[in-house]
């Protein structure tokens, strides 16, 4: 027994009972979405990878490429939603990627996995369900690995929504209507140098956007270029760059359920509850962070906190039991 109330057997049977899901996340947060929704919000996506590299390998845990790393790992692949108002970051929509897909590589002879649909199309089907789910938001932020046309295109014409996304610095624009009906595209880095964003289209969109050149320098004192991309035509570079900042909360969100909740340490050995484990760490991160907001600290000064309180009580229990021993 977990100070007396809860048992291993009992957390064994809450992961193994029902397969939990986005809309259990959704109906378990909504209170507390709908607390702080405006219609200034943010939906912020992207995905993480943790690796297993010692689990068994199934059709959750297998090899992902990570772009952090530039390579495939074995491991955990995670798409997040994360809804950003008035300065609370929530999760409201994810997916695990899986792999149940076997096939073998013309290449390399070697047995591949791979998804029934692709972490793309799992992103609309993200945006419909927000839509369903009637969440207020203005814009969708996510780095250059979602920023097809296709996303852009079902975000501009099917929801009517704003983005602000990263672009590769190989996508091809043209700074003209007539330009772009002639084929005249050229790569977004060798057309950007000014530091005002400038209206175009890109190759493969079928509306003008907004494009901007982002110049910031990293801690190790280096620059960085990033090339930013919008449909909202009126914004100004300082609403484009601080706005787009806002996407840094989904890696906050990445940094606590591998921190924190222990997104990868789950010692389940099956599908089922290994994807109930990461549904609970979600949810368990975005309890950490309502109650981070109400004591104003961090998450990780209020696990620090937390660990006290569970060794003062743990040491108290032995205490006890040492003197029952004598007794």
């Amino acid at each position: 027994m977990l100070n007396g109330q809860v048992s291993h057997d009992q957390v064994t049977r809450f992961l193994s009972e029902k397969d939990y899901s986005s809309k259990d996340l959704w109906k378990a947060l909504k209170k507390e979405i709908r607390e702080v929704e405006d219609e200034t919000g943010v939906l912020i996506f992207d995905d993480t990878v943790q690796e297993k590299p010692h689990s068994k390998e199934n059709d959750l845990i297998c090899w992902h490429f990570d772009h952090t790393v530039g390579r495939s790992v074995k491991g955990i692949n995670l798409l997040n939603c994360v809804y950003h108002s008035k300065g609370v970051s929530l999760p409201v929509a994810f997916e695990v990627i899986k792999k149940p897909i076997r096939f073998s590589d013309i290449k390399s002879q070697k047995e591949k996995r791979k998804s029934v649909i692709t972490k793309n199309e799992m992103l609309r089907n993200m945006l419909l369900t927000c839509r369903k789910n009637q969440l207020k938001w203005r814009y969708v932020l996510a780095d250059s690995w979602f920023s097809s046309s296709e996303n852009m295109q079902f975000i501009h014409e099917k929801l009517k929504k704003k983005f602000i996304l990263a672009l590769k610095s190989n996508r091809l624009v043209a700074l003209s209507l007539e330009d772009k009906k002639q084929g005249r595209f050229v790569r977004i880095d060798s057309l950007l140098r000014s530091e005002k964003p400038i209206q175009g289209w890109v190759k493969g969109l079928e509306f003008p956007v907004l494009l901007h050149r982002q110049v910031f320098t990293n801690k190790d004192g280096s620059t960085g270029i990033l090339y930013l991309i919008s449909n909202d035509l009126d914004a100004t570079a300082e609403t484009l760059e601080t706005i787009y900042k806002k996407r840094w909360k989904v890696e906050l969100l990445h940094k606590n359920i591998k921190s924190n909740t222990a997104l990868a340490k789950s010692p389940t050995k099956v599908v089922r509850t290994q994807s109930n484990h990461i549904f609970m760490s979600l949810y368990a991160s975005a309890r950490l962070e309502t109650l981070s907001i109400q004591r104003k600290m961090s998450t990780f000064a209020l696990k620090g906190q937390l660990y006290i309180k569970a060794i003062r009580v743990a040491f108290e229990e032995l205490q006890a039991l040492k003197v029952a021993a004598g007794a």
